[in-house]
Order: C-alpha cells, then structure tokens, then sequence
C-alpha cells in the first residue's frame, strides 16, 4: 500500500490539531456543567498536558532548554498563558463558545498591528484591507445570534490581546528553546500558577466521570493531539500553509456548538466569522506572521 503524499499527511496533522483545538470550548462547558471549577480545570490541563509533553520530550530524546531561558519561559507560563488561559475560559461563562472562539481568533489581527506598532514590520495596503475586514467581521459576530454578555466579549477580547502580546514577547526565546520543549516548560509553570490559585479558591474538581471526561478530553485532544498534530504538520507543510490551515478551529468550535450544545448561529454571524477567517488567512500568509501554537 503506498504511503500518502507528505502534504497530505501534513494537511491531515493540522485538521487533526484544528478539531482538537476546535473542540476545547466544548470540553470547557461540559467540565462546567459538571460543577468543574474554572482554577481545577485550568490546573489538570497544564499539569497533565506538561507532564504527557515531558514524556514526549524524553521518547524523542529532546534536550529540555539551556537553564539561561529557563526563566522567561516560566514568565510566558507563569503570567502570559495564565492570564490569556484565565480570560478564555471565564469567557466561556458568559459568552457562547462560537463567540469565544472567534474573538480569540482575532489574535493574528493584533500580532499584525502590534508588530507594526514595535516596527517589526510594515503594514501594507493588503494588510490594512485584512485588518478593516477583521474589524467589520467582528462587529457582525458580536451583533448577532452568538450570544454574550459584555463581560464574556470583553474577556474573550482580552483573551485574544494577552495572546498576541504573549507571541511577541516570546517569539525568539520559544525559538531559541525549541518549540515543544518550550510548550513542556510553559505548560509546566502555568500548571504551578493555577495550582496555588486552585488551592487558594477552594475550586471544585471532577465530582463525576462526565467531569473527568471533559477534563481529560481537553487534555489528551485539546492539547496533547493540538499541539503535536500542529508541529507535526508544519513540519510537512511549512508554517504558514500550517498556519492557514489551523484557521478551521473556529469553524470546527461552530459546528459542535451547535451540535452538542444547541448554539445558534444565524447569517450575519456567519458572514462576520467568513471575514475575520479570510483576513487572518491573508494575514499569515505574509512572511512576517510569526509561528503560532507555543503552548
């Protein structure tokens, strides 16, 4: 039997990550539904997702990265994935998940403006025309069907910006360290935080195995299969073919929303999710789009 063509395998690494991903908000609610609290979900997930990651590292043979960037990884972890993770799953409580989604996948949008901003690279007309997309995508999103509280939009906001300052500011160390052993050591330290914030609030774990369920299908599909099915993928395809196809997880999000979790989407929320996606596929399409997915 002959083997699939490399891009084929790497198209097929990358919608695995992309329903992985996809299917993280899905998992949240369920946790939730299941008295899950927001801290103990958020700790399992780093926990468990850095420790199979550590296993990983060490079947491969991988080195850990040098102690010298130690430290600001744990800082990525420890402050940037903390407070971009905390904003995502709170907006959870209070927006759907297609909403959530969405907005966080404005993250591209604002790594392209906050880039232009620091002078790392030049806004083209194309980039311009992306970005005015992205922003009238956005409005219709967040007028429609899909619903949320002013609370749930402006955590799911916060979510997307803490993100794109986080691929900032992280860009070259991840690059230095190695993308998956950086992700063990991110993960790792996050994992440390919401571990004292879990103990401190009193969260409430897993009380059934609906719970658990949920709590290790983000685990085991919405980080372990994300992320290896992401780098995986990349190395076949490159990074900004991986890149442009990842942006099916917001759709993949859609989907089970509505399948699982009987979310509504009507016509304008549709066209306003068509714009922000086809204005992040030009926008990683450009050569300046740093890699994504380092935790």
């Amino acid at each position: 039997m002959r083997a699939l063509p490399q891009r084929l395998r790497g198209g097929l690494w990358i919608a695995a990550s992309a329903a992985g991903f996809g299917a993280m908000a899905i998992f949240a609610k369920l946790a939730y539904a299941e008295g899950v609290g927001l801290e103990t979900l958020l700790f399992l997930r780093f926990a468990l997702g850095g420790a199979c990651l550590a296993l990983i590292l060490r079947w491969r043979r991988q080195a850990w990265p040098a102690p010298a960037l130690w430290p600001g990884l744990a800082a990525m972890g420890g402050i940037g994935y903390v407070g971009q993770s905390y904003c995502y799953f709170a907006a959870l409580r209070h927006a759907s998940a297609g909403l959530t989604a969405v907005l966080l996948y404005l993250y591209p949008v604002l790594v392209t403006l906050l880039a232009a901003l620091l002078g790392r690279q030049r806004l083209s007309r194309r980039k311009l025309l992306a970005v005015g997309a992205a922003f009238v995508g956005t409005l219709l999103t967040i007028g429609g069907s899909l619903a949320g509280t002013p609370l749930g939009i402006g955590l799911g906001l916060a979510a997307a910006l803490i993100y794109s300052v986080y691929i900032l500011a992280g860009e070259r160390l991840t690059a230095r360290a190695g993308a998956l052993a950086s992700a063990a050591v991110i993960m790792l330290a996050a994992a440390v935080v919401f571990g004292v914030l879990a103990f401190h609030a009193a969260s409430p774990w897993p009380a059934s195995l609906a719970g658990w369920a949920a709590v290790l299908g983000i685990v085991v599909f919405s980080t372990i299969v994300g992320m290896v099915g992401f780098f995986a993928g990349m190395a076949k395809l490159g990074a900004a073919d991986a890149a442009t196809l990842s942006t099916l997880e917001p759709v993949v999000t859609l989907v089970l929303a509505a399948l699982f979790l009987g979310e509504a989407v009507g016509g304008w929320q549709l066209a306003g999710g068509a714009l922000i996606l086809g204005a992040v596929v030009v926008l990683v399409r450009s050569p300046v789009m740093p890699e994504r997915r380092a935790g």
